[in-house]
Parts: structure tokens; sequence; C-alpha cells
């Protein structure tokens, strides 16, 4: 079995930094602010509700589906970085 490039390293740690990066943003929003700053938010109003309720109801799936999105245009950048494109 062939040892990989460092181009190829370069590639998979700019993968796996872009992933982490989207789960902590991800875990901040839903775990973070739904519940253990949920008291904390509890004063601001967004919506008829305040900013916690909000978070854990809501904030965390609309973050969610901006990452997707997020992740998609980032990832497309990389892999034109690093010529592993599909086109």
């Amino acid at each position: 079995m062939s040892e990989p490039s460092e181009n190829g390293k370069a590639y998979w740690r700019a993968n796996l930094r872009l992933v982490v990066g989207c789960l902590i943003v991800w875990a901040l929003c839903s775990f973070g602010f739904g519940i253990v700053l949920r008291p904390m938010l509890s004063g601001v109003a967004i919506g008829g509700t305040d900013l916690g309720f909000w978070f854990a109801q809501q904030g965390s799936m609309l973050v969610f589906l901006v990452l997707i999105f997020f992740y998609a245009i980032r990832m497309n950048t990389i892999d034109r970085h690093y010529n592993v494109d599909e086109q």
C-alpha cells in the first residue's frame, strides 16, 4: 500500500477542520444556547418568546440547515484548491 501524498494529507486535514468547526458551531447553538445558557437568554424576547426557548426549538435546526449549505460551498472551495473537484 502506498503512502498518501502530502497534498492528500493536507486535503484531509482541511476537511476534518471544516467538519469539526461545523460541529462546534452546531453544538454551541443547540446544546449551549438551548440548554446551558437558556436561563441567561431568557430576558431577550424574540417572536413572542424568550431567546433560549427559540434556540432550543427552532434555532438549532435553522443553524443546522445553514451549516449544510456552508459546508457544501466551503467543501467545493477546498476541492478546487486541492484539485480534487468533480469538473
